[in-house]
């Protein structure tokens, strides 16, 4: 969770973004960015080959598979994942794939397997392990070793209830991934909160064309005049980064008790009690790599993921989390809350496919970024050096340029550094 100190430094931060004329002396000209990291095969390719194998992503939560035995197919990477609550409470997955001839284990979204997974082609059985354990007419396989042909292992951690998987074997601890935002993450208490709504759009552009519209607001006054715009001050909005491609803004609220579509604390509804100042006064969102985005706070929000079908075409899932309401339906307000945030959706994706179709275009070079959008630059350099920067083409690389001075916790003393030099003229 945030401490005092990072508390008196981000309001200080806010206070410099509202009285500053220019970007802080010294941050980088971004180069453009290539139209071809947007609708390059190569690129894409390049993508789905070193950049998705890499990365920790948001699979699932504890609430879609509540009880040991139960299991959920989880294909948002276009890798074929189950995912199984053991009946020993831990939490694995697998790719379902036979190891006999690659038939699926399960072919259901969610279910239970109580006596284990069961190839639907020819029997073979396997523990909440991943052992194979029966095999029918085993006698027909020659000096055939069972210990040798357990499940293809998918590396798995929780945080919270929070399922997250990577195909790295390789890949760094959870932990380490998530740098200084596993711990700023602690007082939104995911080890608690239920799971109140999860849906998918499909949406008609490259993925990070819809993920790069809620990683800035200096579109708010233009895309959200009536929903967004009356509630948060952007002028203010404070853009942190942080090591292997990860952010957070925070973005003033204009009143304390804002009035928008937005369900309050201090309406009678079961409330995240840990969730500090800047939760609860300001928009506090992260992104975490590869395509989580989080506008968080102390009674219901949702967490944004952007998952690549094609070059061209995007799954949007969204989830709702809230503190447990206990027994009965999820309360009215919280529906309309969605309701609402669906509306500010389909303002921030309304030109997706025409963004495309621009990028698609002769006319179409590069992407010029400005100051408040460094959130978009800094993914963007990440995803270069998660690929392997000499694998990248020259003309469709994000060249290095937001050097480690800039990236969490420098970026704090430096920004008050260039604030108390202009309260000093």
């Amino acid at each position: 969770m945030l401490t005092q100190e990072q508390i008196r430094d981000i309001r200080q931060q806010i206070d410099f973004e509202f009285k500053r004329k220019a970007p802080p002396e010294g941050f980088p000209k971004f180069p453009d960015l290539p139209a071809g990291r947007y609708n390059d095969p190569e690129f894409f390719e390049l993508e789905n080959k070193h950049y998705w194998s890499k990365v920790w992503m948001l699979a699932g939560t504890l609430d879609e598979i509540p009880e040991p035995g139960n299991y959920m197919l989880w294909e948002m990477a276009r890798q074929p994942v189950v995912i199984v609550h053991g009946k020993d409470g831990e939490v694995r997955s697998f790719y379902n794939t036979c190891r006999h001839r690659g038939a699926p284990v399960v072919t259901e979204k969610y279910g239970t397997a109580e006596h284990g997974l069961v190839c639907g082609y020819h029997g073979w059985t396997y523990n909440h392990q991943g052992e194979l354990v029966g095999m029918r007419d085993r006698r027909d396989f020659v000096d055939f070793d069972m210990e040798c042909r357990s499940l293809y292992p998918v590396k798995t951690e929780m945080f919270g209830k929070l399922i997250f998987v990577n195909f790295n074997e390789d890949a760094p601890s959870l932990r380490e991934y998530m740098g200084p935002i596993y711990d700023e993450l602690q007082e939104f208490q995911f080890q608690n909160l239920r799971l109140v709504d999860h849906y998918v759009w499909d949406l008609h552009c490259n993925w990070k064309i819809a993920m790069e519209a809620n990683m800035e607001v200096y579109h708010v006054k233009s895309i959200h005049p009536q929903t967004v715009d009356p509630s948060l001050d952007y002028r203010g909005n404070v853009n942190t980064l942080y090591p292997h491609g990860h952010s957070r803004m925070v973005a003033p609220n204009r009143v304390a008790n804002r009035k928008s579509g937005y369900a309050q604390a201090g309406q009678g509804l079961p409330e995240i009690d840990t969730v500090g100042e800047i939760g609860r006064t300001c928009t506090q969102s992260y992104h975490i790599e590869p395509n989580w985005v989080s506008p968080l706070g102390p009674v219901l929000f949702p967490v944004l993921h952007f998952w690549p079908v094609n070059m061209r075409e995007t799954k949007y899932e969204i989830r709702w989390f809230a503190a447990d309401w206990g027994t009965g339906p999820v309360p009215d307000v919280w529906r309309q809350q969605i309701e609402y945030f669906n509306v500010v959706i389909t303002e921030d994706t309304q030109f997706g496919d025409w963004i495309q179709k621009s990028v698609d275009s002769l006319a179409f070079k590069g992407v010029p970024l400005c100051y408040q959008e460094a959130r978009i630059y800094h993914m963007h350099q990440n995803i270069d050096k998660t690929i392997g920067a000499n694998m990248v083409p020259a003309n469709l690389r994000a060249e290095p340029v937001i050097g480690d001075e800039w990236i969490h916790p420098n970026d704090t003393n430096e920004r008050l550094r260039q604030q108390q030099a202009m309260a000093a003229e």
